[in-house]
Formats: C-alpha cells, sequence, structure tokens
C-alpha cells in the first residue's frame, strides 16, 4: 500500500510532509477527489482523523494526523536521515525548533490571522487583540532572527526537518497577513525566507510565493486615528417634556 495523503490544495501543513518526502526519496501520492470540509467529516474520514483534523498520512500499519507527526514519520523511512541531523544534540536542536515553530510562529499567527479575519466591524476590542496578537508574534520573531543572525539554518549546516516545518509555517503568515513593512523588521529572517522557498526540493512542492501586499482591514482600523468623541461636559441634557 502507497503512502496516501489526504489534504487540500495549498495547505502548508501538508506541504511539510510533501517537501520532507523529497528530501527523503519517499514517495506520498495524494488523495483523489478530497474536499475541504466535507471529506475530512465523513465518517471513514473521522476514523483516521478524530476531529476531522488535515491533513492525514494514510500508511500501511494505519493512519496518522498532525502535520508535524506526518513529517516526523515519513523523514524516519529513510534510515540515517540528514534531516535529522549528524548527533543527538543536533536532533534535540532539530526537535526543539520543530516545537518552537508550531507553539511559537504557527500558534502567534493563528492568533493573529483568526482575530484579524473574524473580528473586523464588531468591537473595538477585536481590534485591540489583534494588536496584542501582532506584539505577541514579534516577540517570537526577534528571537528566530536573532538565531538566524549567525546561522543560515536552523541547525548545522544543511536544511534539516525543522527547517522544513519553519519555512511551511512562515509561509503561511508571509501570503496570508505579513506583508513587507511588517517582514523588514526582522532581515535575517527574511533572507532565511526566501533562501528557504527556493531550494529545489521546497519549490517543487509550494510553488512560486507571493508575499501578501495589503494589510488585512483590522490591521488598518488599527492603524486609524480614534474618532473624535463628543465632551461629556459640553453635552447638554435633554429636555423632558
Amino acid at each position: 500500500m502507497a503512502l496516501v495523503l489526504y489534504t487540500n490544495v495549498g495547505n502548508t501543513n501538508a506541504s511539510k510532509a510533501l517537501i520532507t518526502a523529497e528530501y527523503s526519496g519517499v514517495k506520498i501520492e495524494l488523495a483523489k477527489d478530497f474536499q475541504l470540509e466535507v471529506s475530512n467529516y465523513t465518517p471513514e474520514f473521522l476514523k483516521m482523523s478524530p476531529i476531522g483534523m488535515v491533513p492525514v498520512l494514510e500508511t500501511p500499519d494505519g493512519a496518522i494526523f498532525d502535520s508535524n507527526t506526518i513529517a516526523r514519520y515519513v523523514a524516519k523511512l529513510k534510515a540515517d536521515n540528514p534531516l535529522y541531523g549528524s548527533s543527538l544534540i543536533e536532533y534535540a536542536h532539530i526537535e526543539q525548533w520543530m516545537d518552537f515553530s508550531s507553539t511559537e510562529i504557527e500558534a502567534g499567527l493563528g492568533r493573529w490571522i483568526y482575530t484579524a479575519r473574524f473580528g473586523f466591524g464588531r468591537t473595538s476590542f477585536n481590534a485591540l487583540m489583534c494588536e496584542f496578537a501582532t506584539k505577541v508574534l514579534k516577540i517570537s520573531l526577534d528571537a528566530l532572527n536573532a538565531h538566524l543572525a549567525n546561522n543560515t539554518y536552523l541547525v548545522g549546516r544543511s536544511v534539516t526537518l525543522a527547517d522544513i516545518v519553519m519555512t511551511c509555517d512562515l509561509c503561511w503568515g508571509y501570503s496570508c497577513i505579513m506583508t513587507k513593512a511588517f517582514t523588514s523588521e526582522f532581515p535575517h529572517v527574511e533572507r532565511y525566507f526566501w533562501t528557504m522557498v527556493n531550494l529545489p526540493n521546497v519549490k517543487k512542492v509550494i510553488g512560486e510565493v507571493k508575499q501578501v501586499e495589503f494589510a488585512s482591514a483590522v490591521q488598518s482600523q488599527m492603524k486609524a486615528p480614534a474618532k473624535e468623541q463628543a465632551n461629556p461636559k459640553e453635552m447638554k441634557p435633554k429636555e423632558v417634556k
């Protein structure tokens, strides 16, 4: 039985497994006629992924959900895969940066994207939450930027699984919400990202990456000056009839 990946087109999380497969010489087939929000809620799919999480990899020994876990599995299919480093400490650092990417970068982007997408036009509270999410993400990007100031890759001197995961997570941000004005604050992250997405094995999977040009509606709302409010002292009480 071949490895079959269930995913929608353009899913950057699914790209983690596909890029890993390119580096590892592993063949993965894409499930045919997969339709997000439909196929992933069928009884058959829910047996593989209990909450309909995408992507899912079907293997001869059972199904796997969670994109990072799938990428790890694919990498392990090749003995002594250099994607996992050349020593125990490199292996630990690779796992460290993969977790950092998930818990700090991907999670931070998620907070920002979802507050921007669903908060606009409701209350000023959502705009404040959006601004907070941006500030939290910047802390993580500052840390990543500092590390990349003296490192071409996250671990060692060649591409590892950590780079694949980080690149795919950053790709989500670059294509959805992180404009040039925003990412220019992190020059080493920028150099790293554009280097990674133009590597042959990466570009073969994700294609040409286009950075989002315009800020979201909420970002624009956050930057706009607050509307003038009436001074309570100047307000006259209404006449009682």
